[in-house]
């Protein structure tokens, strides 16, 4: 009601406007963590609700090293693709898991939260060994709704390419993929401009118009990346 009579309020407010990219630990080499501040305790999906005042943070790591597949279910073409995450299959994901738990707990620590902070709803203090927050993981654990790659840009003689440079398929004729599942490795951040960015460019090439020139644009690494955290 707030936000129809007077646009503020809670309506007012997607409830993810915080959000930061930070390393795992020293020696990342580009941060490899992802988090998103919300002033509620509620699940990622939005269909629960913590059962008393809270605030979070939903936390994951960027570059997943699991690997999932995407496979016909049959031959015919109106049934569903088996689609398998696959999540957590590899073990550094468990390492880094367990490095968001921390990190998160090292943050919401901070005597900037002294004012807000209860106790901790979840893992819960008593959580502190890698079984126990490994459990917690699996449990808990989410989808950040971000697949991508499973329809791999590449050269014709890489047996795991799909599409060549072009976007078009390898093999066919007249069809084309164009979305962020051609991307051969994720991107480190969040698919929505990357992703436009791939439309752009396979609507150069679908149109038969110019390229806009190669661009290697700079950015931002610490020189003192190897010790920093």
């Amino acid at each position: 009601m707030r936000w129809l009579l007077r646009k503020d309020g809670l309506g007012a407010t997607n409830h993810f406007e915080t959000c930061a990219f930070i390393r795992s630990s020293p020696g990342v080499p580009y941060p490899d963590i992802q988090f998103h501040f919300l002033p509620m305790a509620v699940a990622y999906d939005g269909n629960s609700l913590a059962d008393e005042h809270g605030f979070q943070a939903h936390v994951g790591p960027m570059r997943s090293k699991s690997r999932g597949c995407v496979r016909l279910a049959s031959s015919n073409p109106l049934d569903k693709p088996k689609i398998l995450f696959n999540y957590m299959s590899h073990p550094d994901d468990w390492v880094e898991m367990r490095a968001c738990v921390r990190l998160t707990r090292e943050i919401f620590a901070q005597r900037s939260f002294d004012a807000y902070r209860g106790r901790e709803i979840q893992p819960g203090s008593t959580v502190q060994s890698d079984a126990a927050i490994d459990e917690f993981i699996r449990a808990k654990i989410e989808s950040a709704y971000h697949p991508s790659c499973t329809c791999k840009m590449g050269a014709a003689s890489d047996p795991m390419a799909v599409v060549d440079p072009q976007t078009s398929i390898i093999g066919l004729e007249g069809v084309r993929v164009v979305d962020s599942s051609i991307m051969p490795s994720i991107t480190n951040g969040n698919l929505n401009a990357p992703t436009i960015m791939i439309a752009e460019k396979a609507a150069d090439h679908i149109l038969g118009g110019p390229m806009l020139p190669p661009s290697n644009a700079s950015f931002y690494t610490p020189p003192d990346w190897p010790g920093r955290p």
